[in-house]
């Protein structure tokens, strides 16, 4: 072999190497940014994607196990993957409002276009960093309240992370004597009767507005009533509660409910609440909750 050949062949033989150890070394920084992200990071990245179109962030997503709650989607990512199928053309968006964590749980207040305008709560439960459970509660976007608020406006910050524990056990409580057992003697232990500040689309602020909605249901035969709590979740001054029950006529229903609370007391709520479908009508067999 002549000397040009032979230093030709190691010209190439270490161009080989060179691409070769830029994509490990790639394939590298990329699982090192995957694990220097908190899973609330990787929730919110997941969630933009929609509006970015990057990739990455679908790699968040186990792709052996993930158990999907949304009725009318398919199980694991097969059913993920067919919803973004059915995009419009714009393809989805999302902007997400609030976003917390608490243990293995993400879960956040999001305003989408997701076949039209929707306000949604979003839960999702991690294993060994990879998102393998997803729950949610959509309800289209309606117009501003009484009180002027809407579906999503208000205080976003996140504050009092050393009493997480004891705000979720304040909320447990409230929905167990007020909204199970209507032991509404005790509602101011609760709610701030000075400062209460609602976002549900058709009741205005304060205890009033609360009562004000109560006394309708009432005079037109409809009901809000709360059967099972299935979680409560929280960080610092915010709990969301992940409940069913019936509402209006008696339809099946998911309540999520969002508490911010201050000094142990409530003092501003948000809600998505939506039918439960028909079991024959579901995409996959895990149950709303």
């Amino acid at each position: 072999m002549s000397k040009l050949n032979f230093i030709v062949l190691l010209f190439i033989a270490a161009s080989i190497f060179s691409c070769d150890s830029t994509k490990k070394l790639h394939s590298e920084s990329k699982k090192i940014e995957k694990m220097s992200l908190s899973n609330k990071e990787k929730v919110v990245a997941l969630l933009e994607s929609f509006n970015t179109g990057d990739k990455t962030p679908i790699s968040y997503i186990n792709p052996e196990k993930y158990i999907q709650h949304n009725l009318a989607v398919g199980d694991g990512l097969a059913g993920f993957g067919e919803v973004m199928q059915h995009a419009p053309p714009q393809g989805f968006k999302a902007n997400v409002v609030r976003a917390f964590q608490d243990g293995d749980y993400v879960f956040t207040h999001t305003e989408y276009d997701f076949f039209g305008p929707k306000a949604a709560f979003d839960v999702f439960r991690f294993e060994n960093g990879l998102i393998v459970e997803h729950w949610d509660n959509l309800l289209e976007v309606q117009p501003p309240n009484p009180s002027g608020r809407t579906q999503f406006d208000g205080t976003t910050e996140i504050t009092d992370l050393d009493k997480t524990e004891e705000n979720k056990t304040i909320i447990k409580n409230f929905i167990n004597d007020i909204l199970f057992e209507h032991k509404n003697d005790k509602i101011t232990s609760y709610i701030n009767p000075k400062k209460y500040l609602q976002h549900n689309p058709a009741v205005a602020d304060g205890l009033e507005g609360f009562g004000a909605a109560m006394q309708y249901f009432a005079e037109n035969g409809l009901v809000m009533e709360y059967d099972k709590l299935h979680k409560v979740l929280g960080e610092g001054n915010f709990v969301l509660t992940m409940s069913e029950g019936k509402f209006g006529k008696g339809e099946h229903t998911a309540f999520y409910d969002l508490f911010r609370l201050e000094d142990g007391l409530i003092v501003e709520h948000w809600d998505v609440i939506q039918p439960i479908p028909a079991k024959e009508e579901w995409k996959n067999n895990n149950g709303k909750f």
